[in-house]
C-alpha cells in the first residue's frame, strides 16, 4: 500500500518521463482532488496509506495527464480572479494574460453604472468577473458556440448572479442596442501554428483559437463592427497575439477610433489594445 508521499513521488517521475511541465506540482493538484483536500492539506498527510479504491481512478486521471490532457479538465476547474470557474473542452482555458485584462479592467475609475458587453466569453471568465465585480453593471455574455455559452451559464450560476444575460450570437448579428464598453478576447492563433502547438493547447476548441492565416480573421472584422455599437465616448479593450499590437492599432485607427494604446502583460508583451469611440 502506498502512502501520499511515495504516489506523489512516483506520479511525478512518471509524467516527467513524459515530458510535463512542473510535473510534481500537477501530481500533488491531481492527489489533493482524488483525496477532497487542499495541496497544502497534502503537506500533513504524506505518511497516510492510500487505499486501492483512490489509487485506481489515481492512475487513470494519471495516464490522461500523461498523454497530454490539461491539468485544468481533469481538475474540472480554474481559480480566476478571486472565483472558482468550472472548465473543460468546451471553451478556452483561461489563460493568466486574461486574468490580466479582468483585474486592468477592474481598477479603472468607470462610472457606478454601465452596459458591458463580454464578446467570445467561453467559459465566461473575464465576463462573469467583471459582473462580480461591478454588481451594478449590467453584463451581456456573448459566443458563437453554444457550447462555450451553455458552460458559461453554468458558471454563472455558480456564482449566483444577478446582473448577467447571455446571447448566443455571430459578432453582433443577435444583439441590440449599444454598449458603454466592450471586452473581447477572440480567436488570434494563425492556422500555420496549427500543428505546432503544446499538447495541451490542442484540447481547447478550434473554434477559440484559430482565426486565418495570420491569426487576425476574426479581429479584423469585429473592430469596425463594433465602433457603432459603442456609446459615444465608450471604450473597447481586447487581448491579442504577442506579435499582432502594430496591426491591431492600425484597424483600430482605420475604424475611427480615438485614445488608441496597447498595454503590455506582466511578461511584457503587447498584449491589450485599448480604445474609445470619440464623443
Amino acid at each position: 500500500m502506498s502512502t501520499v508521499l511515495e504516489t506523489i513521488d512516483g506520479g511525478t517521475r512518471y509524467l516527467e518521463k513524459r515530458g510535463i511541465e512542473d510535473a510534481r506540482r500537477n501530481m500533488q493538484l491531481l492527489v489533493a482532488r482524488q483525496l477532497g483536500c487542499t495541496r497544502m492539506d497534502l503537506y500533513l498527510q504524506f505518511d497516510r496509506p492510500l487505499e486501492e479504491s483512490d489509487l485506481a481512478p489515481l492512475r487513470e486521471t494519471l495516464k490522461k495527464r500523461g498523454e497530454g490532457i490539461p491539468l485544468q479538465h481533469l481538475l474540472g476547474s480554474v481559480w480566476f480572479h478571486k472565483h472558482e470557474f468550472k472548465t473543460d473542452a468546451r471553451a478556452l482555458i483561461p489563460r493568466p494574460e486574461s486574468e490580466e485584462l479582468a483585474e486592468w479592467i477592474l481598477s479603472w475609475p468607470l462610472p457606478e453604472s454601465q452596459r458591458v458587453l463580454d464578446m467570445g466569453c467561453g467559459s465566461g471568465v473575464l465576463g462573469l468577473t467583471l459582473a462580480a465585480g461591478r454588481p451594478a453593471w449590467d453584463v451581456t455574455l456573448a459566443d458563437v458556440s453554444p457550447d462555450a455559452l451553455a458552460l458559461a451559464q453554468e458558471n454563472d450560476a455558480e456564482l449566483k448572479l444577478n446582473n448577467t444575460s447571455f446571447v448566443a450570437s455571430d459578432l453582433f448579428n443577435a444583439l441590440g442596442g449599444e454598449f458603454d464598453g466592450i471586452v473581447a478576447n477572440l480567436p488570434y492563433v494563425p492556422e500555420s501554428e496549427r500543428d505546432t502547438m503544446a499538447r495541451e493547447l490542442r484540447h481547447d476548441p478550434a473554434l477559440a483559437l484559430f482565426s486565418g492565416p495570420d491569426g487576425l480573421g476574426l479581429i479584423r472584422r469585429f473592430i469596425p463592427e463594433a465602433f457603432p455599437r459603442l456609446k459615444p465616448g465608450g471604450w473597447l479593450v481586447l487581448e491579442i497575439g504577442h506579435d499582432q499590437a502594430s496591426q491591431v492599432a492600425g484597424f483600430l485607427q482605420a475604424a475611427a477610433f480615438t485614445a488608441i494604446e496597447v498595454k503590455t502583460d506582466l511578461s511584457g508583451v503587447a498584449r491589450f489594445p485599448f480604445a474609445r469611440r470619440p464623443l
